[in-house]
């Protein structure tokens, strides 16, 4: 007995469809790649059938709930009430990491969904170049009492560096819970970053933070001298024909003798934290700089704390610093303070 052809009715129906074993394939798959896309991407991949455009929107919804993909200790959102953008895309990393280390793709989906073996950023990258002696084991010293207990033979490292916070590293004896890493156990405030029309995106407190509060360090890639210059170079170009906004920050750390310093450059354009959202104040903002060292460690990092008591939905603002350029590299500042000079620090790199 022949069977009867399938009905025809409306478009989505069992009866309808007959979707190739491929496909059926992918859509079971899709929430563990679908992830992995950019925006463009998933906005194409979207388009193609409403199972997908249904997953895709899932994906931006979780990407929207928390920027730090899921690296931080507590999910820190995007809100928007300006334009249809959802979440600014970049790829995360909790700390300083040299430059290119990390993939140019990075999951980002629900947490439900993160594939149980997705390798995390390396904790090396917190202690950024680590100090060694003469038979190449590395130079540990901090002046905690868990280590002073034998844990490690310490020494208080400055290298002749004034104002210059420490605390203990990963040569350390002591663990995580160590009073002295207070810095490293990653955020514990509530921030989120919102939309605004003029700045573009911010990033505020969602709680009230008390004076003296460790927000977090500006993390990003650590680039040499030159290849600052280069990058600089392009985003200056990208500035001048599009919308775009660069994250490249220099630190100088000067030595005593007033005659040298040390250069750090941190770039949190494509890879960094949620710092790569804190904008400039020409009153000096609500955050305080602290050049950090970790013992055993070269390079300091630089952390942010609370100035002052920062009120819940109040910006985190910081100086840029004192340097102005004149000519087509200016940009517009958009702070409002009573003191605003109209233009954003910033020097040639």
């Amino acid at each position: 007995m022949k069977e009867s052809p399938p009905k025809k009715g409306r478009l989505g129906e069992a009866s309808d469809v007959i979707i190739p074993a491929t496909d059926l394939l992918f859509l079971r798959c899709a929430d563990l790649i679908l992830p992995w896309l950019n925006p463009q991407e998933l906005a194409v991949v979207s388009q193609t059938c409403k199972a997908l455009s249904l997953i895709s929107k899932s994906i931006t919804t979780h990407r929207s709930h928390d920027a730090a993909r899921f690296f931080e200790n507590i999910a820190i959102p995007f809100r928007n009430s300006v334009d249809s953008q959802r979440y600014a895309y970049f790829i995360y990393t909790p700390f300083q990491i040299p430059a290119s280390s990390l993939p140019s793709r990075q999951w980002w989906g629900s947490e439900s969904t993160r594939p149980s073996d997705l390798d995390s950023v390396s904790e090396v990258g917190r202690f950024g170049v680590s100090l060694v002696d003469e038979s190449g084991e590395r130079m540990c010293g901090c002046e905690c009492e868990r280590c002073e207990e034998g844990y490690c033979k310490c020494l208080a490292f400055t290298a002749g560096m004034e104002e210059i916070a420490n605390e203990c590293g990963s040569g350390c004896g002591c663990g995580s819970d160590c009073s002295n890493r207070v810095t490293q156990k990653g955020i514990s405030v509530g921030l989120k970053v919102v939309r605004d029309e003029k700045k573009g995106w911010c990033l505020y407190a969602d709680q009230l933070i008390k004076q003296g509060q460790f927000i977090c360090e500006y993390a990003g890639e650590l680039l040499t001298t030159d290849e600052a210059r280069k990058r600089q170079s392009i985003y200056d170009k990208l500035r001048s024909t599009q919308s775009f906004a660069s994250a490249l920050l220099v630190v100088r750390e000067h030595l005593p003798s007033g005659n040298a310093c040390l250069r750090i450059n941190i770039d949190a354009t494509r890879i960094g934290n949620i710092a790569r959202f804190i904008n400039h104040s020409c009153d000096g903002g609500n955050l305080s700089t602290v050049l950090l060292r970790s013992s055993g460690a070269l390079l300091p990092r630089l952390c942010f704390f609370a100035a002052r008591d920062i009120f819940a939905e109040e910006e985190l603002t910081f100086s840029y610093g004192d340097v102005s350029v004149n000519g087509e590299n200016k940009l517009n500042c958009c702070c409002g303070s009573s003191c605003c000079i109209g233009t954003l620090p910033c020097e040639n790199t």
